[in-house]
């Protein structure tokens, strides 16, 4: 009973991370809807999917503790995010369908890493997760480089007027604008690290949990 019910868990905890990370990263990329602010946002989603991608990632890997399960997530969250953004396209919206897979090669730096440290949990927190979160934005400007020209988009798919207080303000050219890869790697690479120790540690809670 406890083995089926450790697969069980096992499973859900899975299809619930990896929705949540494909739902909270699924408008990474489209930036047709921050025309004043792409960069800033590119930024900002950057370090989101980075989050998202290595806690789920690190769960499943420390799971099955088999190297290439952090690479099978994040095919899930790629998958996943394909078939939501298809049903938004086929509902009008102005998405493009193409979603370059930004997080397989993050995630297979993540299950080497685990490989090559022997399966060693502490270097996984350490390396993994500054590899990834130093990665990731890199691999992340193919999106921003592949998606659709923001101006092209206003004027395929006109807007109402938008009331005063939805107003975009202008952006204030400066921090962000420098340099959006340097600082979503620099923020990326401390924060993941803390995100892959929560991702081994909810593996432990779930074991404790189901051997309670």
């Amino acid at each position: 009973v406890m083995v089926w019910l450790r697969r069980c868990t096992h499973y859900l905890f899975i299809v619930v991370v990896a929705v949540n990370s494909t739902l909270l990263t699924i408008n990474a990329g489209d930036y047709i809807f921050y025309t004043d602010w792409a960069w800033t946002s590119y930024t900002i989603f950057s370090i989101s999917q980075t989050l998202m991608l290595v806690v789920g990632a690190t769960y499943y890997l420390t799971f099955t503790g088999v190297p290439g399960t952090a690479t099978y997530y994040a095919l899930i969250m790629t998958v996943y995010t394909w078939i939501a953004k298809g049903a938004w396209f086929a509902l009008g919206y102005p998405y493009d369908f193409i979603v370059t897979p930004v997080w397989l090669p993050s995630a297979m730096l993540l299950d080497l890493v685990y490989w090559a440290t022997k399966k060693n949990k502490h270097s996984l927190i350490l390396f993994g997760g500054v590899l990834v979160g130093m990665s990731l934005p890199l691999f992340n400007l193919v999106n921003l480089i592949t998606v659709a020209d923001p101006l092209e988009t206003a004027f395929k798919y006109p807007r109402p007027t938008l009331p005063p207080y939805m107003t975009p303000i202008e952006p204030q050219v400066g921090k962000f604008y420098n340099s959006p890869v340097a600082l979503g790697a620099g923020a990326g690479a401390v924060l993941s690290v803390t995100f892959t120790a929560l991702g081994c540690k909810l593996n432990t809670w779930t074991y404790r949990w189901m051997a309670a």
